[in-house]
């Protein structure tokens, strides 16, 4: 088969190739750097042809042209799996942005059940002499989307990375066009540092690791404070299966912190659905056989996560009330991130031997009137999203201490909540409690 010829047939402008979308049109981006930024600005300058076509994707990394160019949302409409900074500006400034909830896991079979696709949109690495584009740091569910569809546009970028894995490839001869982008560079998360409360939670963290412990590590200066301890440990032989591969990874790799031996399943290697984090993190997934992307529904899947002991999934929250319901999503019913893949490595944490699904979180924040406000509340405001739900809490962490809900009543979690929050909120908390029926104070609080 000649690749070369079947490459050259298939190339277009991006012009040309945003010419198949229609009014109605349901178009499906890849998420993170897969979102097609050449393509994006191309169907932008068609929003005076079109109207009510959707554009679902996810966190993406830069503000998308066809939404920003069309605050109405009479044009393109915006059905996103998973918020960024950007979604959530244009959710405030035009309210044209709908969240589609969903566990991470699900995506793939949601995808292919009950979420229509009409066109699949993504930018991918250049083609190689068989013929096939890889996704870079962007496999997580790139293979589900081009399954579910009979249209593909690739936006080709010569800056992408060659990553080792499953999955991880399309071929041309599944595809409809491919265009040649303006080559940009990936887009960058900036090392966020971790405040003096993010490193005393990550001291508490500590403790709960252990040598030959398999790690999942969240976005933000708590896993960077946690990643930076690490790497400074004695901790030994860890393994890493992850819903995101971060810099604090890589740092934990270098410092041989990390060798995967006691992993069960990709024993010795570290798995991750996609990569985000600095053009370093990206150098180093570049054909590296160290690191194997697979899809989420392979890497989320909470028995599949299980099959690794003592798995350690460390992620935020938001905040979390006295029934021990978690909130890591949204500002009452405004959508802040979403549920992703918290629930998935809770599941498959608590499922494997030894393994332990933490939460952490300060006990407050400031807001913007400079008040002093409890991240654990009585109850949950109006519209406030519960992301894990009681039933499935296991460890919560603030500066103030770690304790365990599992096997509590509502009583013993009520007090246990309480024992974590700032102290300035304590008696507060406990007279909501008593007004709620679920305090009884003991001389003991079992952690």
């Amino acid at each position: 088969m000649d690749f070369g010829k079947m490459y050259k047939e298939k190339l277009v402008t991006t012009d040309d190739a945003v010419k198949i979308v229609k009014s109605g049109d349901n178009v499906q981006y890849n998420s993170y750097n897969g979102v097609p930024p050449s393509l994006d600005m191309a169907l932008a300058r068609r929003r005076d042809e079109l109207r009510g076509v959707i554009i679902n994707t996810s966190i993406t990394l830069f503000p998308l042209y066809t939404i920003t160019s069309d605050p109405s949302g009479e044009h393109f409409l915006y059905d996103n799996w998973h918020a960024s900074a950007h979604d959530r500006k244009i959710a405030r400034d035009s309210g044209n942005y709908y969240y589609v909830p969903a566990l991470y896991y699900e995506l793939p079979i949601t995808l292919q059940r009950y979420r229509p696709m009409d066109i699949a949109m993504m930018q991918v690495s250049p083609m190689d002499d068989k013929g096939n584009f890889n996704f870079g740091p962007n496999v997580a569910h790139a293979r589900d989307i081009i399954e579910a569809v009979d249209t593909v546009v690739l936006e080709v970028n010569e800056n992408f990375p060659v990553v080792c894995g499953e999955k991880t490839t399309v071929n041309i001869s599944e595809i409809t066009y491919v265009v040649e982008g303006e080559n940009p560079d990936l887009f960058t998360i900036p090392l966020v540092p971790p405040q003096p409360t993010d490193e005393l939670i990550a001291q508490l963290v500590m403790e709960e690791i252990e040598d030959g412990a398999c790690l999942q590590l969240g976005i933000g200066g708590l896993p960077n404070a946690v990643g930076e301890l690490i790497a400074h440990s004695d901790l030994k032989d860890l393994g890493v299966h992850t819903e995101m591969l971060a810099d604090g990874h890589v740092k934990m790799y270098e410092t041989g912190r990390i060798t995967g031996r006691h992993k069960v399943i990709n024993q010795g290697a570290m798995t991750y659905a996609f990569a985000m984090g600095s053009k370093f993190l990206y150098e180093f997934i570049h054909q590296n056989p160290a690191c194997t992307s697979h899809p989420v529904l392979y890497v989320n899947s909470p028995h599949i996560i299980a099959q690794n002991p003592k798995v350690i999934a460390i992620n935020n929250a938001i905040e979390v009330d006295l029934f021990s319901q978690i909130n890591s999503e949204s500002s009452g019913p405004r959508q802040i991130s979403g549920t992703g893949g918290q629930v998935d490595f809770m599941l498959g944490s608590y499922m494997s031997e030894g393994g332990k699904g933490i939460i952490c979180m300060s006990s407050t924040y400031t807001d913007k009137n400079g008040h002093l406000i409890s991240r654990i509340r009585p109850t949950l405001s109006e519209g406030t999203i519960v992301t894990v739900p009681r039933t499935i809490a296991h460890y919560i962490i603030t500066e103030y201490g770690t304790i365990n809900l599992k096997g509590k009543s509502t009583w013993q979690r009520a007090e246990l909540l309480i024992s974590i929050a700032h102290p300035d909120f304590r008696d507060d908390l406990v007279k909501e409690a008593k007004r709620l029926g679920i305090w009884r104070k003991t001389n003991k609080v079992n952690d």
